[in-house]
């Protein structure tokens, strides 16, 4: 199913918000218009009948009543929507003007007392046999001879109805075509409104593989929008640089591969171009077994890489006295030392909190990079350094610095230093990647690593910081 399109469910919701407003503040002023009338016609009752009431009052009988017909007509002459009616208790007529056969059936036989004060409250709502509406007031009068008769004064509605059904009709034709009229409104507005996040999503599509440097470009993007256009702009960035790193990952593996991989093809080819003797056999196998040595060296560290970058990696941290175990990684590399003719020396105390196993592997990787530029009679100094709010582990070695320029590029997988490095013994042939994984360790730990180079030779340091 196809979604919805936000511009027209933004209309909509305003168009069903202004119709809801419509009827809202149409109903209230209904109900307003409705009391006002009702008010006004009871307030025409109540003078009618009390007129009536004094009148009737100042007659002297019954006789009376006939014959100041006239007078008392005078009343309610004026509105042709009042009638009046004066009976005696019995229900005799005695006047009545502008009376509906209907409504009189419907009157009640109760009534305000003579002596009673004629108000609103005293008005009752009735609807006569035909339909009609009606306000009605029933109250005694005694004559001046002591009789006792009944005045009703009633309103026909019917106009008020009728001006408040008018009135209701107008209100929902008004609500409707006010609600068309802001959804039309409405969705024309959004439209406009949402043309720049058309714009964005049009510059966004020229992001693709060919093109990684592409970026969203639109003009005039409202403040809203920015903070998107910002965030998809240093997404693209971010993946550029991942596409670009992956890239130039995949061509070094590839390469650093090629090379024992073509070694151990050689080797082999020469070896098998004719007879040899056993000594050229096992020396060709020796060779290929350093080839398949180096070459799973590679892969472990590869896979030790893609694993340390998985959010759900898996860390044991312990507190540990640095200074320990970094003589036991002295006394480990020990004999590798004495056949490269170097010295290595620990000094300093600290105790850190970190996975012990990632912090030797780290510490390995540094001293072996150590062993295989340090010179013959050289020093290897591995250090330990508390401060106050971090713990800083040194391996320095003497021999040729680095260029500064290089300091951080020698952190990048497959990276190797400047070959005025390379006349120091080395251990092993490197695979590129053993600073990678130092600088991936630390950032296990939530520590750093950075390189510093001086005239007499090269330091890595380890920063931990302190974990309370």
């Amino acid at each position: 199913m196809r979604n919805r399109s936000l511009t027209t469910t933004l209309a909509l919701a305003f168009a069903v918000t202004t119709l809801a407003v419509f009827a809202l503040v149409g109903s209230y002023v209904y109900m307003m218009l409705a009391r006002e009338t009702s008010t006004q016609g009871d307030q025409d009752i109540v003078l009618a009948a009390r007129h009536l009431r004094r009148l009737t009052e100042e007659l002297q009988s019954i006789d009376d009543v006939t014959g100041h017909q006239a007078r008392l007509e005078s009343q309610v002459l004026g509105n042709t929507s009042l009638s009046a009616e004066v009976t005696d208790l019995s229900g005799h007529v005695l006047f009545e003007h502008n009376f509906s056969t209907a409504a009189r059936l419907m009157w009640p036989h109760t009534s305000l007392a003579a002596a009673e004060r004629i108000t609103s409250d005293a008005i009752k709502a009735m609807t006569a046999r035909d339909g009609v509406p009606y306000r009605r007031v029933a109250t005694e009068a005694k004559l001046v001879d002591g009789t006792n008769v009944r005045i009703v004064v009633m309103r026909d509605m019917s106009d008020r109805s009728l001006l408040l059904q008018r009135y209701k009709n107008r209100l929902l034709q008004a609500g409707a075509a006010g609600a068309l009229l802001a959804f039309l409104m409405s969705y024309l507005v959004v439209r406009s409104s949402l043309r720049p996040l058309r714009a964005i999503a049009r510059s966004a599509a020229n992001f693709t593989v060919e093109h990684l440097g592409s970026r969203i470009k639109v003009r005039r993007v409202p403040r809203e929008f920015e903070t998107l256009v910002s965030s998809l702009n240093g997404m693209f960035a971010r993946f550029e640089h991942g596409f670009n790193r992956l890239s130039g990952y995949t061509t070094d593996l590839a390469h650093d591969m090629r090379t024992p991989l073509a070694n151990l093809r050689g080797a082999t080819e020469v070896v098998l171009a004719r007879p040899r003797s056993s000594e050229d056999y096992q020396a060709a196998l020796a060779s290929n077994l350093e080839e398949c040595d180096r070459l799973s060296r590679m892969i472990e560290n590869v896979l030790f890489l893609a694993r340390a970058e998985h959010p759900h990696f898996s860390r044991h941290l312990v507190t540990f006295q640095v200074d320990a175990e970094l003589l036991r990684i002295a006394e480990y590399f020990e004999g590798i030392a004495e056949d490269a003719g170097v010295r290595i020396r620990v000094t300093g105390h600290g105790e850190i909190k970190a996975d012990v196993e990632l912090f030797r592997r780290a510490v390995s990787n540094l001293l072996a990079n150590a062993v295989r530029y340090t010179p013959r009679d050289g020093e290897i100094t591995l250090s330990v350094e508390a401060l106050p709010d971090a713990v800083r582990v040194a391996v320095a070695n003497e021999g040729v610095p680095l260029d500064p320029a290089l300091l951080e590029r020698v952190f990048d997988r497959f990276y190797r230093a400047d070959p005025s490095r390379t006349g120091g013994t080395s251990v092993s042939g490197s695979t590129g990647l053993g600073l990678a994984i130092v600088r991936t360790i630390m950032e296990l730990h939530g520590g750093s690593v950075h390189a510093e180079s001086e005239p007499w030779g090269t330091r890595f340091v380890l920063t931990f910081a302190v974990l309370r």
